[in-house]
Formats: C-alpha cells, sequence, structure tokens
C-alpha cells in the first residue's frame, strides 16, 4: 500500500509541475503565503543556520528560508519529484540565490546524517507521504539537538459549520477547478483525498511527540483548514 501511494503520489506531481503554483493560489485564495510568512515568523530563524526543507515542491519555502538564514546560511530542498524541483531550480537561478540548493530525494529516508540541520520544515507534504511518522522521525532525527521541525499542512477543520463547507469545497471544487484550470480532474482529485484523510491538529500533535518532539506548539489558520506544528528536538 505505501509503494502504491508513492508511486500515485509521484505521477501526480510530476503532471501538476508546471500549473502547481499557479493552482496553489487558486485554491488557497492565496491564503497559503501568509501562512507561511507567519510560520516563519513563529520559527524566528537566526542568520548563518542551515534549514532542510523537505517536500519543497517548487521551492517556495526552500527560498524564503534561504533569504532568513542570509549568504552565512545554507538551506537545502528536496523532494521525489524531478519535474518540481526544476520549476523550483528556475527561481533559484532567477534570484542568483547560492545559498539554496534543490535536490532529488525521498522524505522517507532522508540523505543526511544524524544532527545535521538547525531547522527542518515540511510545507503541505506530510499529508502525501506513506508513513507520517516515519517521515517526521527522518525530520527529527537529521535535526540538531534543540532544533525545530515544522509542518505547515492543511486540517480539519473543529467547527460544525465551517467542516461541511471545507469538504465540500476540497471534494467537489477543487477538483473541478482543477479540470478547468490545469486539466487534472484526477489529479486535483487526488490532493482532495489526501487532504481529506489527512490527521486533525491534536493527531498531528501527539504524531510530534512520538517521534520524540517536545514543546509542540499548533497553531491553526483560517478556521482551521491549515495548521502550523513545531517541535523541538530534546537536548
Amino acid at each position: 500500500m505505501e509503494q502504491l501511494k508513492e508511486q500515485r503520489v509521484h505521477s501526480v506531481f510530476e503532471k501538476i509541475s508546471d500549473q502547481y503554483d499557479f493552482m496553489n493560489n487558486v485554491i488557497s485564495f492565496q491564503r497559503h503565503k501568509s501562512w507561511r510568512k507567519d510560520t516563519m515568523k513563529q520559527m524566528a530563524v537566526k542568520e548563518g543556520s542551515m534549514a532542510l526543507d523537505v517536500c519543497c515542491g517548487t521551492g517556495d519555502w526552500s527560498i524564503a528560508l534561504a533569504e532568513a538564514v542570509g549568504k552565512k546560511g545554507h538551506v537545502k530542498g528536496l523532494d521525489f519529484s524531478q519535474n518540481m524541483l526544476e520549476v523550483g531550480k528556475k527561481k533559484v537561478e532567477s534570484l542568483n540565490m547560492e545559498n539554496v540548493e534543490l535536490i532529488h530525494g525521498n522524505a522517507m529516508e532522508l540523505p543526511f546524517e544524524d544532527n545535521t540541520f538547525d531547522y527542518v520544515t515540511i510545507g503541505f507534504g506530510l499529508r502525501n507521504v506513506p508513513d507520517y511518522l516515519q517521515v517526521v522521525k527522518e525530520m527529527s532525527r537529521v535535526t540538531k539537538p534543540g532544533g525545530k521541525v515544522v509542518c505547515l499542512e492543511t486540517s480539519q477543520p473543529t467547527t460544525p459549520v465551517v467542516r461541511p463547507l471545507f469538504r465540500f469545497y476540497f471534494s467537489v471544487i477543487m477538483p473541478v477547478l482543477g479540470k478547468l484550470l490545469a486539466k487534472s480532474y484526477n489529479e486535483y482529485s487526488w490532493l482532495q483525498e489526501s487532504a481529506g484523510e489527512f490527521l486533525n491538529r491534536n493527531e498531528l500533535k501527539s504524531l510530534f511527540e512520538e517521534a520524540g518532539l517536545t514543546r509542540v506548539m499548533v497553531k491553526p489558520y483560517t478556521f482551521g483548514t491549515a495548521a502550523m506544528h513545531m517541535g523541538i528536538k530534546q537536548t
């Protein structure tokens, strides 16, 4: 089952890479930018740090991290979709950023030594991996003691009015938008499935703690349709 999910997700992102940024803006009503901006504020990234952006996609969070760590710091962005990475690399080249490197790899087995990074992030990618806990454990493994592991992801709204609207939007509206705007109905049907099946805020907090992270901070956004989870690796 894990391999089937991994293959399906890989196929989806290889196909939608050219339209991904545009569709992300449409689907989230551009809110994903403000969510990430606030998450970065909560992270309080220090200049000169080492950061890893897991499931980096087209590189927006990797680039934001590179700006925050400055020229003395370094960022690696990792994704298993080569097509998504190609889009991201064009952005990095256009910005002449020498402190960020986008590489091909699998979130389930991060190709880095233990205790390498000060910050390890994953944005809207955890719901697409075969094993949530395995990926968070891997993120924690490569984080330095005292470093931060951060996830920004769609979540399950708890408000009675918002929850059915959220499900209707993701299950009906989003695939139609995918068909009309990106000619990708099946791919956006998959994305709504992954969002609908994903953990709620408390479940993801418990998963962070199970992975050994402490002082887990949770912050919901936009009626709970998205949330930030941030944990500290024990020293």
